[in-house]
């Protein structure tokens, strides 16, 4: 159970830009840093060819043409679904999908992909989710998945796709899932001092963090930040304003001991930010959070340590 209120993440995203505990860096000196050393998202025909495929995958599946999906698939390729069973070749492959049509006749599809690239001139690999919807009331979640891409002949196809259905809890539904997380909890590393506190706001629908940052010159920055159930998206979803203008929303999905949050946004002066937040609950008075895959504009920014986030205690 990680979910928590993206903690003192959030203010490295939507005031500087970087996590309040990363030493209180300028994001600005801290984005040129990383420029000299880290290259931006890898891009190029190949990893756009290879996105186009999956966008046909999508259309394919979505218009229920078994036959469109399968060509996808390299000649002998193969498909490894959730159970284990796989199927090897176009024709193997074709006739679980015609199956799956007949079985699921108004299911459509969205894939979402988390990471992407070359392996080789010839072989790539492809991390990311597929979401069914309409959404199953009786198994709700989503499909993570792995791909192999090869290229044959010049056109990229999937040589090898495997499936693992990751299941959305009930309690994942509601916010009352953070119900732990009422109160007020300390962060403070390398001088940085962050409070934050946790409060329900809406009829007990959603949960409110505000929070302010000391950095170790005593200037301070605060910010609200929002998280409840996103019913459209079928989602837990958090919303962040920051004092300095900026703002971002994060997607938060279950991850085996926690929650892993997909945030993207814009800093106070409109630059576009973006990462991934890790937060793991240690107990009812202390979590984990790290923050990785970060970018400010077209520039990656170094993953952060883990920080210990604690509950303050009551003085009797």
């Amino acid at each position: 159970m990680k979910f928590v209120c993206t903690i003192a993440i959030t203010a490295c995203l939507i005031e500087n830009f970087i996590c309040p505990y990363s030493f209180g860096q300028d994001a600005r000196s801290q984005a040129v840093n990383a420029k000299a050393s880290t290259s931006s998202i890898e891009s190029g025909p190949d990893i756009d060819a290879i996105r186009a495929g999956s966008e046909a995958f999508v259309a394919a599946v979505n218009s229920r043409n078994a036959k469109a999906v399968a060509s996808l698939w390299t000649e002998q390729g193969e498909y490894i679904d959730d159970s284990g069973r796989a199927f090897a070749g176009r024709n193997a492959i074709e006739e679980a999908y015609a199956q799956f049509f007949m079985d699921n006749p108004s299911t459509k599809i969205r894939v979402e992909i988390d990471s992407l690239r070359l392996l080789s001139g010839v072989t790539a690999i492809e991390e990311g989710r597929v979401i069914v919807e309409p959404e199953s009331a009786a198994a709700p979640g989503f499909s993570r998945y792995t791909a192999l891409h090869a290229k044959v002949d010049g056109k990229w196809q999937m040589a090898m796709v495997r499936d693992t259905w990751v299941e959305s809890p009930a309690a994942v539904r509601s916010a009352m899932d953070l119900q732990w997380l009422i109160g007020t909890w300390i962060a403070e590393e390398h001088g940085v001092k962050t409070e934050s506190v946790c409060r329900w706001v809406a009829g007990d629908r959603f949960l409110e963090r505000s929070y302010v940052t000391t950095q170790p010159d005593g200037s301070k920055s605060t910010g609200l930040q929002l998280i409840g159930w996103n019913p459209q998206e079928g989602h837990v979803q958090s919303w962040d304003f920051s004092s300095t203008g900026g703002h971002a929303v994060g997607v938060w999905y279950p991850t085996q001991g926690g929650w892993r949050a997909e945030v993207r946004g814009t800093s106070g002066d409109g630059i576009r930010t973006a990462a991934i937040n890790y937060l793991r609950r240690l107990d009812d008075n202390a979590y984990v959070w790290q923050s990785v895959q970060r970018s400010l504009g077209d520039t990656t920014l170094p993953d952060t340590d883990e920080v210990v986030i604690k509950r303050r205690k009551e003085i009797k």
